[in-house]
């Protein structure tokens, strides 16, 4: 079935496409389809209705069927942004009407805590560990939640010890992959056993990097450990990108770091778009709602709208 959602996540995963072209062919009204990218409009049953065989001449039921990104955010540091970038990017996703998932891997569950599920009764470990189906809790439309809380620290051995006990959350995701168009894993500060289940079960990772000779410490360790997953168990692995978080380019030594991550990590890419420091984009998460609800009109939403729409024009 062809919803306004998946049209328009098609058109813009698709931009070769001619509008005009396809709205003669579905005798749409001229702009509709322009109007509907931009949000200006709807569209409604008869226009989904004529433009649905339109789209499946142009590859539309090939692109229905495939399955989500799934992307790990990491880094072995912690508060360097990746909380708040799964969050806050996630929803951004969503605006640009994706289908969003998140699943908090991270034993602290500050993801979990910062969307209203501070107890969850279900929650990722118990389909890590016995078997069960990945809870999924709606937080908005097409934005989802998959959480965790201080239950999953204790896991780790049993984890460990379990046989082929890394391919459990890939296995878990698998059912509902096809669901959306983004899975991101919110991923804990350390190189463990579920920062690797996260990589086995990614298609891609995104790493958020603070331009402080702090967070630079140790780097290479994460992207050796990224290397050796995707030459070991997970084939299709690939590094989505450097996000540079929390940047202050008031401070030169904020931009002479800058500088240097781009000399230094030039053969990865870099996201041309920064996270600046933004009070609001702390306060949301206190007050439990992302960033677009708490701060609409603030550079954190602005920053992570502009993000988005450069992971998703990859």
């Amino acid at each position: 079935m062809l919803t306004h959602e998946k049209a328009i996540s098609f058109l813009k995963q698709n931009p070769a496409l001619s509008l005009s072209v396809l709205e003669k062919e579905a005798q749409l009204p001229g702009s509709t389809l322009s109007k509907a990218l931009t949000g200006d409009r709807q569209l409604n049953p008869k226009h989904l209705a004529s433009l649905y065989p339109i789209l499946i001449k142009y590859g539309f039921k090939e692109f229905a069927s495939t399955r989500a990104k799934v992307i790990s955010v990491v880094n072995h540091k912690g508060g360097v942004g990746k909380t708040t970038t799964t969050l806050n990017l996630g929803k951004a996703l969503v605006k640009l009407g994706y289908r969003v998932l998140l699943i908090d891997m991270d034993s602290q569950g500050n993801l979990s805590q910062a969307l209203g599920y501070d107890s969850p009764e279900k929650q990722v470990v118990q389909a890590l560990l016995k078997g069960d189906t990945l809870p999924v809790y709606a937080i908005a439309e097409n934005y989802d939640l998959s959480p965790s809380d201080l239950e999953l620290a204790y896991a780790d051995l049993e984890l460990v010890q379990a046989v082929g006990g890394v391919n459990q959350l890939k296995n878990a995701i698998a059912p509902i992959r096809n669901q959306y168009d983004y899975i991101f894993i919110d991923c804990p500060p350390a190189l463990n056993i579920f920062t690797n289940s996260a990589l086995v079960a990614s298609t891609g990772c995104l790493v958020t990097l603070q331009p402080e000779a702090s967070a630079l410490k140790g780097v290479n360790n994460l992207f050796d450990r990224i290397t050796q997953v995707r030459d070991r168990i997970n084939y299709e692995l690939t590094i989505e990108g450097i996000v540079l978080t929390m940047v202050d380019a008031r401070l030169k030594v904020h931009r002479d770091m800058i500088d240097y991550i781009k000399e230094s990590l030039a053969s990865f890419k870099i996201f041309n778009t920064i996270i600046r420091q933004n009070v609001a984009l702390k306060e949301s998460q206190i007050a439990q709602q992302d960033i677009f609800e708490y701060a609409s009109d603030s550079n954190g939403a602005q920053d992570y709208l502009k993000l988005a729409q450069e992971l998703s024009s990859h």
